[in-house]
């Protein structure tokens, strides 16, 4: 019997296409739980808070992408994306390269900086290194969250930033996000992303407050 895949290829036939050696490495299932967190606008960190261990521990998806960084690049850029890795704060997100997501991703921002922005300057008002903000040890809590909550001029931002529940939704929001970790009934402390935001946006006031 004549060699069939042999003949159809001297025939001109369509050959199956190769799949790339990179898409041997990652599972589909690692790919579209990768896929899931950023559609939901997460960022990837490198560590994440385990409440039932009640300390940070490596997150998985960040440690996949960290080793299959040109894989996952070329991935999303053929999905009109860019995959960007952020070595200070060590977290990875996606940046949109169509202009359909602008307004969308403006709002989000606008969001995000007024949030972390209020926690900077009533941490930095009660006399506390805004570094403790990023330590599960330390952070916001409940008491400090109850005062932000009762102040005027705090809700009446957050009401800008469309938070009509106050900080708890603020929070929540940067929860979600995984620029901040819940760790406890009323407690939480900003990841190494959101640390990296709000150190970004202090350096900005200041050189703003300088000029």
């Amino acid at each position: 019997m004549a060699d069939l895949a042999g003949s159809a290829e001297n025939k001109g036939a369509l050959a199956v296409p190769k799949v790339a050696e990179s898409f041997d490495q990652v599972l589909p299932v690692q790919s579209a739980a990768i896929f899931r967190e950023f559609q939901n606008g997460r960022i990837i960190v490198r560590e994440i808070y385990d409440n039932n261990r009640s300390e940070l521990v490596a997150n998985p998806l960040y440690n996949l992408i960290f080793s299959h960084f040109s894989h996952f690049r070329t991935l999303y850029e053929h999905l009109g994306s860019e995959l960007v890795f952020n070595d200070s704060g060590a977290f990875f997100y996606l940046k949109e390269n169509s202009d359909d997501e602008s307004e969308e991703h403006d709002e989000n921002a606008f969001r995000v900086q007024v949030v972390l922005l209020l926690i900077g300057r009533y941490f930095a008002r009660s006399g506390r290194d805004l570094e403790y903000l990023g330590r599960p040890d330390a952070g916001l809590k409940e008491e400090d969250i109850a005062s932000m909550d009762r102040d005027d001029e705090y809700r009446d931002m957050l009401r800008a930033a469309r938070f009509e529940k106050g900080l708890p939704e603020a929070l929540e929001y940067l929860d979600k996000r995984n620029l901040a970790f819940r760790c406890g009934a009323q407690r939480y402390f900003l990841s190494t992303a959101g640390m990296h935001f709000l150190n970004e946006l202090v350096r900005e006031y200041e050189v703003e407050g300088g000029a």
